[in-house]
C-alpha cells in the first residue's frame, strides 16, 4: 500500500493541523506498511486521524464498522464537510438508498463507507462488498469484539469474513478501553497475522479522580458544580433522573438540561449544541451523551450513579480536560452502592427459563411461526411487549441481549432515524405539477430552497420546520411527501423510531434453546470481576486512584499520582508535609490571580507537591479556578 501524498501535507490539507498528536503517526506508518493494527488511544486521543489520513494516502476506500450510529452520522458530516467524500449504511435505511450508498462506492465515488456491524450478517452487502475498492477495514471501538469486554456485541465477529474477502487488506482495530485479556483477545478474533499492538499510558496527568462519600448525593453535587466553575457531564443511569437532577441543579442556579437515548433527534441536537455552544453549562445524561462529542474544555464529569466497570467509567471521565487543562472527574459513592452493582448482575443475568420464555413470547408477539423467520427481520416494539406479558424491564431487556450472543436472535437498540428526501426527477420535470394535495408545490419548493444536494443524495428534513416556514400543517406536510413520492417525483422517507430483530436461525421450540456457558455463565464471571474492580476503586481509600485503574488496564506503576483525593488524604496525615507550599499557594492567590505555572516556577517545592496542593485547594473551597484558568484566594488580605 503506497501512500500517495506525504501524510503530513494530508494532515495539513484537510484537518489544518501541522503535526500529529502521540501514537497517531506510529499507527499511520504501521497501517500505511500494510500490517494488521491495534491501537489502545485514550478517550480525546484522536484515534480517526489514525484511519483517514492513511485513506486519503492511497487509492481505493476504507470500511469503517463503527456500533454508535450517531457517531457514524457525525463522522461522516466532519468528512464531507472537509470535501471528503463519506457516507453510511445502516439497517435504518431503505433499499432505495442503500442502494445509491452501494452505486456510489462501487464505481469509486466514495472514500470512508461507514456500516454497523449488523450489516456485515446480510449476503446481499457481502456480494456487493467484494467489488469495492476496499484498502483498509477500520474497526472502531474494537473492544466490541470480546466477549471478555464490557460491551461485547456478537455481530463483531462477522468481521473476520469480511477479511476472507480481502486477504491482502490490512485490519486496524482502535478502542479507547481494554484490559490485556481484551487487547489479545481482539486480535485472535480479528484474525491478526501477528502482534502489532501500540498503546499509550491511560493515565491523565491534567485529571484529578475524586470518590465523595456522602449520603446525601444531591446536595454533595449542588456543591460541587457551585466549586468547580467551567462546562460539566453529570452521569446517571436512569433516563427519567436525568430531567430531576437538572432540574433541582437550576433550582440552585446553575444552568442544566437533561440528555438520554428516548430524545427525538432534533431535541438530542439542540441540546447537545447549546452545552457546545456554553448555552448551557452542565448536561444531565445517561451514557448515551458523550460518544463522538468532542468539546475540549469539559472541566468536570461527576458520577451520581457508579458505572458498572472501570471501562466504562474511564471512558466517560476521559470526556474532561480534553484540552489538557485541569480537570476533575468525581464519583459520588453511598455504602448503599455495593448492594446496587451487585443487583445488576442478577438482572443482566436473569434465570435460563425466564431467557428462553422471553424468547418465546418474542416470536408470539411477532407472529413467527416455528421453523420460520431465518433471516427476515421484524419491527419490535419492546415497551408493548414488556407490557403485553408484564414482563420486567431490564430482565427482559438483559434476556434479549444473552439470545443475541447466543445466536439464537440479533435484538438491535432503538434507532432513531430523521426523515430523509431525494430529488428523483429532472429538473425540467418540477415546473409543471398537477397534485391533488393542496399545499405540495409549497411544500416540493420549500425543501428545494432549504436544503441543497436533493438532486444527489439523500438528506435529511424536519417537518417542523418546513410548517413555520409554509404556514402548512405537519399532516399537510406529510401528504404532500408522500403523493410527490407515488408520483416519483422524490423519495420521502418518513422518520422511524424503532429496535428490530432478526431471526439469525429459524425460530425454534424454547425447549431446544441452548445457551451456551462461554455466553452466561463466563459473561457472568466476567462481569462480577468487573463489578469487584469499581467496588474496589470506589471504597478503597488507601490506594492511589490513578495506580488503581492504571493497573485495571495492565500498566505497571511504581509512583502514586499525587493529585488524587486519597493521595492528596495522605499527605495532610503526613506530618513531614511541609506546611509552607499551602500558605505559599495561598498567599499568592490572595494578592492576584495565578496560572499554574506561576505557582511552578517561584515557589521552592518540585511541580507534583504543588500540583496536589493546589487540588487539594481547590477541592476544599480554599481556591476558586476560574474559567480563564487562573486561580484566586477569595479571602481578603489583612
Amino acid at each position: 500500500m503506497q501512500p500517495s501524498q506525504t501524510t503530513l501535507d494530508i494532515l495539513k490539507r484537510y484537518w489544518g493541523f501541522d503535526h500529529f498528536r502521540p501514537l497517531q503517526d506510529e499507527i499511520i506508518q504501521s497501517v500505511l506498511e500494510g500490517k494488521d493494527t491495534l491501537g489502545l488511544m485514550p478517550t480525546g486521543g484522536g484515534k480517526s486521524i489514525t484511519f483517514q489520513v492513511p485513506t486519503m494516502a492511497f487509492d481505493g476506500m476504507a470500511l469503517v464498522v463503527t456500533p454508535i450510529i450517531s457517531l457514524m452520522k457525525d463522522q461522516v458530516d466532519n468528512l464531507i464537510a472537509r470535501r471528503i467524500k463519506a457516507t453510511y449504511l445502516h439497517a435504518g435505511l431503505t433499499a432505495a438508498e442503500a442502494k445509491h450508498i452501494y452505486e456510489k462506492c462501487l464505481y469509486g465515488n466514495c472514500k470512508f463507507l461507514y456500516v454497523s456491524p449488523e450489516r456485515l450478517g446480510a449476503q446481499s452487502f457481502l456480494e456487493r462488498l467484494k467489488h469495492m475498492p476496499v484498502r483498509l477495514i477500520v474497526v472502531d471501538e474494537a473492544h466490541c469484539i470480546s466477549q471478555w469486554g464490557y460491551d461485547f456485541r456478537p455481530a463483531f465477529l462477522r468481521i473476520v469474513q469480511v477479511r476472507k474477502l480481502f486477504p491482502d487488506v490490512p485490519v486496524l482495530a482502535l478502542t479507547a478501553t481494554a484490559t490485556p485479556m481484551v487487547v489479545e483477545d481482539i486480535m485472535q478474533r480479528l484474525d491478526f497475522k501477528q502482534r502489532n499492538v501500540f498503546t499509550k499510558s491511560f493515565a491523565r496527568d491534567n485529571i484529578t479522580y475524586v470518590v465523595r462519600h456522602t449520603s446525601e448525593k444531591m446536595a454533595e453535587l449542588v456543591h460541587i458544580m457551585h466549586s468547580v466553575p467551567g462546562t460539566g457531564i453529570v452521569y446517571v443511569r436512569s433516563r427519567k433522573r436525568t430531567k430531576l437532577i437538572a432540574d433541582e441543579l437550576n433550582r440552585h442556579g446553575l444552568s442544566a438540561d437533561f440528555y438520554h437515548a428516548g430524545l427525538s433527534v432534533e431535541d438530542k441536537e439542540d441540546k447537545q449544541n447549546k452545552w457546545r455552544n456554553d448555552q448551557c453549562r452542565i448536561m444531565v445524561a445517561t451514557n448515551a451523551f458523550g460518544m463522538g462529542i468532542d468539546k475540549p474544555d469539559v472541566r468536570i464529569v461527576v458520577h451520581v450513579d457508579i458505572p458498572n466497570s472501570l471501562e466504562e467509567y474511564y471512558q466517560e471521565a476521559g470526556r474532561a480536560g480534553r484540552d489538557g487543562k485541569r480537570s476533575y472527574a468525581v464519583l459520588l459513592a453511598t455504602p448503599t452502592d455495593r448492594r446496587t452493582l451487585h443487583k445488576h448482575i442478577a438482572e443482566a443475568f436473569p434465570p435460563r427459563d425466564f431467557i428462553k420464555n422471553v424468547y418465546e413470547r418474542v416470536g408470539n408477539f411477532l407472529n413467527v411461526a416455528v421453523g420460520e423467520g431465518y433471516q427476515r427481520m421484524y419491527d419490535f416494539n419492546f415497551n408493548l411487549f414488556c407490557t403485553t406479558f408484564k414482563l420486567p424491564v431490564l430482565p427482559t431487556h438483559n434476556a434479549l441481549r444473552i439470545l443475541t450472543a447466543a445466536g439464537h436472535i440479533e435484538f438491535v437498540e432503538e434507532i432513531d432515524s430523521q426523515s430523509r428526501v431525494m430529488i428523483l426527477a429532472d429538473k425540467s420535470d418540477l415546473y409543471d405539477l398537477h397534485t391533488t394535495t393542496q399545499g405540495a408545490d409549497r411544500v416540493l419548493q420549500a425543501i428545494l430552497r432549504m436544503y441543497p444536494g436533493l438532486f444527489a443524495d439523500y438528506v435529511f428534513i424536519n417537518e417542523d420546520v418546513i410548517s413555520h416556514r409554509t404556514d402548512l400543517s405537519r399532516e399537510t406536510i406529510y401528504n404532500s411527501l408522500l403523493e410527490l413520492t407515488r408520483m416519483h417525483i422524490l423519495h420521502y422517507v418518513p422518520r422511524k423510531r424503532t429496535p428490530y430483530i432478526i431471526y439469525t436461525t429459524s425460530r425454534e421450540e424454547a425447549k431446544y434453546i441452548q445457551l451456551p456457558k462461554v455466553v452466561y455463565e463466563d459473561l457472568k464471571q466476567r462481569m462480577e470481576q468487573r463489578i469487584e474492580a469499581i467496588i474496589d476503586y470506589a471504597f478503597n481509600d488507601e490506594q492511589c486512584r490513578e495506580a488503581r485503574m492504571l493497573s485495571y488496564f495492565g500498566e505497571h506503576v511504581d509512583t502514586a499520582c499525587n493529585h488524587c483525593d486519597v493521595c492528596i488524604d495522605r499527605r495532610k496525615r503526613d506530618n513531614t508535609q511541609p506546611v509552607d507550599v499551602q500558605s505559599g499557594i495561598l498567599y499568592m492567590a490572595q494578592v492576584k490571580p495565578r496560572r499554574l505555572e506561576d505557582f511552578i516556577h517561584t515557589l521552592a517545592f518540585t511541580k507534583g507537591e504543588i500540583l496536589s496542593m493546589v487540588s487539594f485547594l481547590v477541592d476544599e473551597g480554599y481556591l476558586v479556578h476560574t474559567p480563564d484558568d487562573t486561580y484566586v484566594n477569595p479571602k481578603p488580605l489583612d
